[in-house]
């Protein structure tokens, strides 16, 4: 490990001492400076975190980190009051969409100077997964997991449907869940659909967006500009309203724990989702596919799901630099790789090499479709309502009201969102 600090450029004495704390030997020093990490990591991405952590602090003797594992959810219950009271982490892992809700509030350190730095180990960064975690034109924190949406599907209905390509488009796409929705006893309540796809309560609200994106259309520009009522939006909107309605391919008034079901039960040929649909497919004993969103008629593009860390403004000029440290040595291309490997999430690094993930077939397949990803509603503070507001409209939309007036409204209710 450390030939890994060597070979990311990484100084941590010489950070330190730019923080004006000049470190030592024992005698001359306190000790290293010590740094607290909350997480929510608690699966086995959890106990590749902490080997992470554990040989950083092998690898040298400036800075020591000790973990906290506590739910994602206590997380963003606790972190203000405990930094008010002095007694908040240093770093901080969360589901990256509230980023920009503690960075709006003054509680992360702006780390452009460290990205500047040729020994942060972030040149080499998915430009989305670092969009991401910038706000007001600032990076507040550095990716620990992007990964767009992708399809699961269900490879021996695949072949017993006699579909042995999958689709690239959008119309081989609605063509293939044609195919493989089976009403076998005409009662119009197909007994298997082609493809489970909600309408509300989707995979971080993140589906009806990849549509969007797909038609040319987006929710939000430069984060304070509502851009949802689009003639882009309304195509697709109509295309996959109509999908569901008229060609049957996925329920109506479904929500994404419903798909989740349809699809592990095997009433779903298609479902799309995150890494996690690998193990859920797994235990359901499915063989199963992975697959980028097919292109839209103008883009091809996925709403990525992301976790992101940063420096909280507790830490002092020296927990900062020895953070920062820790970001560079996770960075490391061998130690992103052992990251992506252990997470089951695609490299961070674009320049991993296919070779270098080839051990797990997940990943594999998911840093194929990596170039899709896109970062979701990047920069805004307010995503949760803006989302909500998206989810109002894909639900009423698929229960047959008008996009006549759905679409005024989703626009205005995202603009208020925004301000």
């Amino acid at each position: 490990m450390k030939r890994l600090l060597a070979l990311a450029g990484i100084g941590v004495t010489a950070a330190l001492a730019l923080a004006g704390c000049t470190a030592g030997t024992a005698e001359e020093s306190a000790g290293p400076v010590e740094l607290t990490f909350w997480h929510g990591y608690t699966e086995a991405d959890g106990d590749v975190l902490q080997q992470i952590v554990d040989d950083f602090n092998a690898s040298q003797d400036d800075v020591k980190i000790t973990t906290e594992v506590k739910t994602w959810a206590v997380i963003d219950d606790t972190l203000l009051p405990a930094l008010s009271a002095d007694e908040g982490p240093d770093i901080v892992a969360m589901p990256a969409e509230r980023l920009p809700v503690y960075a709006d509030r003054g509680a992360f350190v702006d780390l452009s100077e460290w990205y500047a730095g040729d020994d942060s180990n972030t040149a080499e960064l998915n430009p989305q997964a670092v969009e991401m975690v910038t706000v007001s034109g600032a990076p507040y924190g550095v990716p620990t997991g992007f990964v767009p949406l992708s399809v699961f599907y269900n490879k021996a209905l695949f072949a017993a449907a006699g579909i042995t390509d999958f689709p690239q488009t959008w119309d081989e796409w609605r063509a293939a869940a044609r195919q493989l929705t089976m009403d076998s006893d005409g009662d119009g309540t197909p007994e298997q659909y082609g493809l489970a796809l909600p309408d509300h309560d989707t995979v971080a609200n993140g589906l009806w967006p990849t549509l969007f994106y797909g038609a040319g259309g987006d929710v939000v520009e430069d984060a304070d500009t509502a851009v949802i009522d689009s003639d882009a939006n309304r195509e697709a909107l109509e295309y996959w309203v109509s999908a569901i309605r008229d060609d049957k391919i996925s329920p109506t008034g479904l929500d994404g724990i419903g798909a989740d079901e349809l699809f592990s039960s095997g009433k779903a040929a298609m479902h799309v989702g995150g890494p996690w649909m690998a193990s859920i497919a797994e235990d359901s004993g499915i063989d199963y596919g992975i697959a980028a969103v097919p292109a839209g008629p103008e883009a091809q593009a996925a709403s990525a799901i992301g976790v992101a860390m940063g420096v909280t403004a507790q830490a002092g000029k020296a927990e900062t630099a020895g953070a920062e440290a820790f970001f560079s040595y996770f960075f490391d291309l061998d130690v992103a790789t052992q990251w992506s490997l252990g997470s089951g999430w695609p490299p961070l690094r674009t320049d991993v090499a296919a070779d270098a993930v080839a051990e797990n077939p997940v990943v594999v397949s998911l840093t194929e479709i990596a170039p899709t990803s896109r970062a979701l509603l990047p920069g805004v503070v307010n995503s949760v309502d803006v989302l909500d507001a998206v989810d109002d409209l894909t639900q009423r939309a698929v229960a047959g009201e008008s996009l006549d007036d759905l679409l005024p409204a989703a626009q205005d209710e995202v603009q208020a969102a925004l301000q």
